[in-house]
């Protein structure tokens, strides 16, 4: 399938279902399926993302992953943005503005947003103010690890916090900061500016820029019996419990084994850490015994960040490095 008629397929999805939810003042297209070329093919390992805005005064549930006419669709809601400069300011809703995704509009506003962001999205204040958002999601994610809180929201402030750097980078040029794949998108971006050295940089803070192929497989075998645990069971007050089903899982798991297929085995551990967290986060939810923890602490383990202390240690390499990657960023254009 071309990207293209993914697109359609969402916007069908939009005018005959979307439209009836409460609160509907219109709809985006968001993430891969935005940003790809329309005659690029649709990877069977990527779902395409729709931002349905609606009113906040009316309780609107967000739908998550779904399949409509053989696409997987991933459905959010969000309130109507504010001004265009609102917009420009923030990395995701300006990678999503800039480019025309409108589904439907029927107000007129979003059309009104896009072509503003549009026209001033490569303008070098509205870059840095995105780029400096980025770099305070760093900060936040990193100050912000609990000591007391479960294992899988420890890492994941960990996690997010060191994979943020990457949406720095990607931001400052001009590429989508996009979530599973954002490894393998910096270092293409940085290859391109022969800047290499930061990848490896970036890797490094990660933990595992040592890491080789055949131990990132073992960890995602071991992460494939977790996920078909959590897939197994309902947790509707996760937040992302959508994304461990079955319905998911080829681009949890399949688009992860893609990665390791294509040389990038290091660049997938990102996401292999942050899908177990999920895991184990949805299992928890569902009252079920954390028997899979062992194969995350494993994981840990090989990116030096098994305990907290670890954690935290890494967390200040990864704030201690901000000057250095706020650099790169703005000689990337």
């Amino acid at each position: 399938m071309l990207v293209e008629r993914a697109r359609r397929v969402a916007r069908r999805w939009v005018l005959a279902e979307g439209v009836a939810l409460p609160g509907f003042q219109g709809a985006v297209l968001a993430g891969s399926a935005l940003w790809a070329r329309p005659d690029a093919g649709h990877p069977a390992t990527s779902d395409v993302d729709v931002m349905v805005v609606v009113d906040p005064a009316v309780p609107t549930p967000s739908l998550g992953k779904l399949r409509y006419e053989g696409v997987l669709l991933d459905v959010s809601v969000a309130p109507m943005p504010g001004s265009a400069h609102d917009v420009l300011s923030d990395y995701h809703l300006a990678g999503t503005f800039h480019l025309p995704g409108v589904l439907a509009d029927p107000t007129g506003r979003l059309t009104e947003i896009h072509r503003a962001v549009s026209r001033d999205f490569a303008e070098r204040p509205w870059v840095l103010a995105r780029c400096t958002q980025a770099m305070d999601r760093v900060r936040g994610w990193i100050n912000g690890m609990d000591g007391s809180a479960p294992l899988p929201a420890q890492v994941t402030s960990w996690l997010f916090g060191t994979g943020v750097t990457t949406h720095v980078l990607l931001v400052a040029g001009l590429r989508n900061p996009t979530v599973r794949g954002r490894y393998a998108a910096v270092r293409d971006l940085l290859a391109e500016h022969g800047r290499l050295d930061v990848h490896e940089s970036l890797l490094d803070l990660l933990g595992c820029a040592g890491l080789g192929a055949a131990r990132v497989e073992r960890h995602l075998a071991a992460l494939e019996e977790a996920f078909d645990a959590a897939a197994s069971v309902r947790a509707p007050s996760y937040r992302f419990d959508s994304d461990v089903t079955a319905l998911a899982r080829p681009i949890a798991i399949d688009g992860t084994r893609e990665l390791i297929a294509r040389g990038w085995h290091r660049e997938a551990v990102f996401w292999l850490a942050a899908t177990y967290a999920r895991c184990l986060t949805k299992l928890a939810a569902a009252g079920r015994p954390a028997r899979h923890e062992e194969g995350l602490r494993e994981l840990l383990a090989d990116l030096g960040a098994e305990t907290y202390e670890d954690r935290r240690h890494r967390g200040a390499r990864v704030l201690a490095f901000l000057p250095t990657l706020w650099q790169t960023a703005t000689t990337l254009r």
